[in-house]
């Protein structure tokens, strides 16, 4: 079994002051052709739980800071994150079990 890691970088909006939103984040992948992700709610998987703690609350504000630019609303329930805000599509498919 192979583990992949990736790089995700992420501040809280102390560090960026002014800003409207619980923290930022950044995302990398360069060896998996990903030079920098626009916006990625897998990672937002894993920051809202950390985010959650560290501020004590269960619904966070997210920006990802790329060319795009993305605000994700994300919140936090039992073991579950949830998320919502503008999306592009940009694939459909099926998958069969």
């Amino acid at each position: 079994m192979e583990l992949t890691l990736y790089q995700i970088d992420a501040f809280t909006d102390k560090v960026f002051k002014g800003k409207d939103v619980d923290f930022v984040s950044r995302f990398f992948a360069p060896k998996h052709g990903i030079n920098e992700d626009p916006v990625t709610g897998s990672a937002h998987c894993a920051l809202t739980p950390y985010w959650s703690g560290k501020l004590n609350k269960t619904r966070l504000s997210a920006k990802q800071v790329s060319k795009r630019t993305g605000y994700i609303e994300c919140e936090l329930k039992g073991n579950r994150v949830f998320m919502s805000g503008k999306a592009v599509k940009y694939m459909e498919g099926k998958i069969k079990f």
